[in-house]
């Protein structure tokens, strides 16, 4: 594996981890709102912001979790390459 490679890796791996705990923080967010909203009534702007939050936080998870199994995947791939030769 060459250095320009390991570091682009380690550089998505980066964005990955971000992704992640920005997407899980706002899916946090909207289910506590939720469950203060579902104690009292349905009603006002954080009804929205129960929606928005899903949403944003399931567009930037996507992209986020299938990246890091192909990070996880080329990484076990190297593995079983350096164990073979």
């Amino acid at each position: 594996m060459t250095d320009a490679l390991a570091s682009q890796r380690r550089l998505v791996s980066r964005f990955v981890k971000i992704g992640k705990r920005v997407g899980y923080s706002l899916w946090l967010i909207a289910i506590i709102l939720f469950f203060a909203l579902f104690a009292t009534d349905f009603d006002g702007p954080l009804v929205t912001v129960v929606i928005v939050t899903l949403i944003v936080g399931s567009i930037i998870l996507l992209p986020s979790i299938v990246l890091s199994y192909g990070v996880r995947a080329a990484e076990r791939e190297d593995r079983h390459q350096k164990e073979n030769n």
